[in-house]
């Protein structure tokens, strides 16, 4: 046997310092990639052997083994793939060094960020997955023979990282490679059955070859000596071998699909639904999305991580795939694997592509067709006057698969985990803006359960009426109470309370839904159009009219607090309310800012009054002593009324006693 020193033709060491410090979130992952490499030299076995039969040597039956020897320190990947021979194994494993590896390192360093293609390309050209190795061993020791070629034409590969590598000729009467790590004494928890079991189920579980293991059996100890697990002469797999997300959706029953949602979200709630499907077109993948039934603790942290698993020819990439989900739908779990997927040389961030780009767009219309098919089967179908249900024939009866009938109610739990999250799809996510607001459901002043879409809504608008109305408010008792929604009840007009705290910058996004205005009642002057009747209309100008005079003396004696002071069209029992202009800030958003503790513009709202109530009619008297305190009074009122507190409650408190004297 001859043995050879080469060394290396550039800066080794630099990159080595990268793989393992920069390129790779946690060690485990060295495991990861050296599977990988080992299933996609069977893989090339396979695609060699379908034109040279003899590439198999007899032995068809392709797997991968990992084995481990405490007393020596080594952790051995093996395969019986397409091995290598003497000239390749130093091609291939120097390649780190050969031809570029400034120009590598350039391009990690943001010299030619421009060029991602490139970048993506390299992990092929440079075997950074490979050198990952190096993150728990000081040394590599490599083993192979192509196959095809004799016995003696194995070749041993062996390297410390530190600049040169030794090649000798070897003799090995199986084809294929192994991988021996020569472990630090810092990745001793690598020399363990359970621990490789674990990374190899979390990473690699899905591999279409077998991963195998030597089987493990207890034996009892001897002299009083402790019993423990001692390894045994038989292989077992330990991975499943087989993607379930990869196997036709008519061969996974309910049960498997909700048994792998449970492992990989790690929720012991089943799912409210799931979407398993292949994609084909330019940019070929397979997605399976699960609809949680619960909500985390941490659902409105936008800076979690959150996201999809993501696999690249059944081969782990990624826990959290956030470019391929959306921002509002960080909620849904589950598995995207592509065809193809450029991705960088880390292998664990994902590359801005058309092909990310037509993933995530693909993920959101599918996950949105699921919720949509939730919504359509969330109440039970209503009977109608003759008895018969959504009958589409006169006298048949439209009856619900079991299918359909197991959705009711379904999405009504969704919505209630997470539908705030949903709405703010509405201002990230312009192209489905419409469908998203087709899936809110809010309370109104017929209902207080959170069940009325805008569609509903629609369908029972008074004739003549030309706006979706709706109040935002802190909570819904304070939205039921307003008093802006007095004439609306009066008129018998339904209102949509919203009390989610992002509703108010959510709706700055939509301004009408098929077609319909939707109309703020805390904004701007009321105009019922044609649901007011022309008496009402010449009453309510009389009245401002005849009040000038009185609504002078309030704008002066509230300049500091108010921006405007007017008669009211909208009051029907409270003597005043406050609103803001058509395109002002709410108050209420105006809080929230504040409470978070950013910056609010100023404003000042408008003060509208009753002027046929008895304590405003007060004000109109004739040199009344107490007109500043009433103002005051009055204006206090109706900030408490709308949700919000005095300035200065004790002078609040010390007016209202003076006048209770």
């Amino acid at each position: 046997m001859t043995k050879q020193t080469h060394s290396f033709q550039a800066e080794v060491s630099q990159l080595l310092h990268l793989v393992t410090h920069s390129l790779y979130s946690n060690k485990e992952i060295f495991l990861r990639e050296l599977v990988s490499n080992a299933s996609d030299a069977c893989d090339k076995l396979r695609y060699e052997g379908l034109n040279n039969d003899a590439l198999f040597e007899g032995n068809a039956d392709l797997e991968v083994r990992v084995s481990f020897d405490k007393d020596a320190r080594t952790l051995t990947i093996a395969d019986n793939g397409i091995g290598m021979s003497q000239e390749e194994a130093i091609a291939h494993l120097g390649t780190i060094a050969k031809s570029g590896t400034r120009e590598f390192m350039g391009k990690l360093s943001g010299d030619d960020k421009a060029n991602a293609k490139d970048q993506g390309a390299l992990i092929g050209q440079f075997g950074v997955g490979f050198y990952s190795g190096y993150i728990v061993a000081d040394r590599i020791t490599v083993e192979s023979r192509r196959a095809g070629l004799k016995a003696e034409d194995g070749v041993r590969w062996s390297s410390t990282g530190t600049g040169d590598f030794e090649v000798e000729t070897i003799t090995q009467a199986e084809r294929g490679t192994k991988i021996i790590l020569h472990l630090r004494d810092d990745a001793e928890e690598y020399l363990s059955a359970w621990k490789l079991k674990s990374v190899i189920n979390k990473y690699s579980d899905h591999i279409s070859l077998p991963i195998r293991m030597r089987k493990e059996e207890w034996k009892e100890g001897e002299n009083d000596q402790p019993g423990e697990m001692v390894l045994t002469d038989e292989w077992e797999t330990i991975n499943q071998a087989n993607a379930l997300w990869a196997r036709p959706k008519k061969d996974v029953t309910d049960e498997q699909h909700t048994e792998f949602y449970k492992h990989i979200s790690h929720d012991f709630e089943p799912p409210l639904a799931w979407s398993h499907n292949r994609v084909e077109g330019s940019t070929e993948y397979t997605q399976l999305l699960y609809v949680p039934g619960k909500a985390p603790m941490d659902l409105f942290n936008r800076d979690k991580k959150s996201g999809l698993k993501l696999y690249v020819k059944r081969v782990f990439i990624m826990d959290d795939a956030e470019a391929l989900m959306p921002s509002y739908l960080r909620f849904i779990k589950g598995v995207v694997d592509s065809a193809d997927l450029p991705l960088n040389v880390s292998r664990e961030l994902l590359q801005e592509s058309r092909d990310v780009k037509a993933i995530r767009e693909g993920n959101t219309r599918r996950v949105l067709a699921v919720l949509e098919d939730l919504a359509k089967y969330d109440k039970a179908p209503v009977a109608g006057d003759d008895g018969v249900t959504d009958a589409t024939t006169e006298g048949v009866t439209d009856v619900l698969s079991d299918e359909d009938k197991a959705k009711q109610g379904k999405y009504s739990q969704f919505y209630a985990e997470f539908g705030s999250v949903l709405k703010e799809g509405l201002g990230e996510d312009f192209a489905n803006k419409d469908k998203i607001a087709k899936l809110l459901r809010f309370a109104s002043t017929s209902t207080d359960s959170v069940s009325v879409s805008f569609a509903d809504y629609k369908a029972r608008m008074k004739e003549g009426q030309e706006a979706i109305y709706y109040i935002t408010a802190d909570t819904l008792a304070a939205a039921k109470n307003s008093p802006q929604l007095e004439v609306f009840r009066k008129k018998g007009i339904e209102v949509l309370l919203m009390t989610d705290r992002v509703d108010e910058w959510a709706l700055n996004f939509v301004q009408e839904f098929d077609g319909t205005a939707l109309q703020s009642v805390a904004k701007g002057a009321v105009d019922l159009g044609s649901l007011q009747d022309e008496a009402e209309k010449k009453a309510a100008e009389d009245a401002a009219e005849t009040f000038k005079p009185v609504l002078a003396k309030l704008k002066e004696a509230l300049k500091d607090k108010a921006d405007d002071v007017r008669v009211t069209t909208r009051l029907v029992d409270s003597p005043a309310c406050l609103v803001v202009k058509d395109h002002g800030m709410s108050m209420q958003l105006a809080r929230m800012l504040k409470q978070a503790g950013q910056q609010a513009p100023e404003m000042k709202p408008i003060l509208e009054v009753n002027a046929e109530h008895a304590l405003v009619k007060k004000l109109s008297g004739d040199a009344n002593p107490n007109f500043n305190d009433l103002a005051h009074i009055l204006f206090d009122q109706a900030l408490l009324a709308e949700g919000g507190l005095p300035e200065d409650p004790a002078a609040y408190v010390k007016r209202v006693n003076a006048l209770l004297v």
